[in-house]
């Protein structure tokens, strides 16, 4: 018996009997039901309680050895309008690919909303076109009447229970681009699970920083890194909690 747990066999849940599956088809049993049946498995615990994963919030992000993550020139005197660009890679579009996952929802500021509801809605089909396409968009805006690129939600007046609502319904892990604002916010009240930067190997010396001022000091833990022959550098972090001195 692997690693001599001493469990006996009758603790391994049984399968129905042929008749048992027949009343089940008949009878409409239902999933908490069926979990008194089998045991705890399929979101259903030993009592027949259904169990529920809150969504995962990632932050991923393109940034210079700086910290700058403004890419669009149209904001105020930035002069760097795509400074990515020379470093993009097929290896590197699979890894960011990779991390969003094949399935997830985005966590958007509206600045970014309108610059990418410019451009993803004409792009051609790609997977990274097709998924942010597809990806519910939530949108941290005063005006959603205005919100076209569907599907869409506005995160509503207060941002964080909105957050903290989406967080808890069912549906893929979410995803925040682009907003330092949004990322202080998700920092400072506990919402926020990863962190991915993609490091560029450039210093611009001026523009939005990915952490705005007042950003609530945190601690990260590494889970794991990765380098591009491009020089880009992929590091994930799981944000541990508050900063630790001393």
């Amino acid at each position: 018996m692997p690693f001599g747990c001493g469990c006996r066999k009758s603790m391994k849940p049984r399968e129905l009997s042929p008749r048992s599956r027949r009343f089940a088809k008949t009878e409409g049993v239902t999933p908490r039901t069926r979990s008194l049946f089998l045991g705890s498995h399929s979101g259903y615990n030993s009592i027949g309680r259904q169990t529920h994963r809150m969504r995962k919030l990632k932050i991923i992000e393109h940034i210079s050895l700086d910290g700058v993550i403004q890419h669009s020139a149209d904001d105020s005197d930035f002069p760097y309008s795509d400074w990515t660009a020379p470093y993009r890679s097929p290896a590197g579009r699979d890894a960011v690919l990779a991390a969003q996952g094949e399935s997830f929802d985005l966590l958007l500021g509206r600045r970014t909303y309108d610059i990418w509801s410019g451009f993803w809605p004409k792009a051609p089909s790609s997977p990274m076109a097709d998924g942010i396409n597809s990806a519910t968009k939530f949108i941290a805006t005063h005006r959603p009447e205005s919100l076209e690129w569907s599907p869409f939600e506005g995160l509503g007046p207060d941002i964080v229970a909105g957050i903290r609502r989406i967080k808890s319904q069912d549906g893929p892990d979410l995803i925040l681009w682009g907003s330092s604002t949004l990322t202080s916010t998700l920092l400072e009240h506990g919402l926020a699970d990863e962190v991915l930067l993609v490091v560029y190997p450039v210093l611009l010396g001026t523009g939005k920083r990915f952490f705005a001022e007042g950003t609530p000091p945190r601690s990260f833990e590494l889970v794991s890194t990765k380098a591009m022959p491009s020089g880009i550098i992929l590091s994930t972090y799981k944000v541990a909690g508050p900063l630790k001195t001393g």
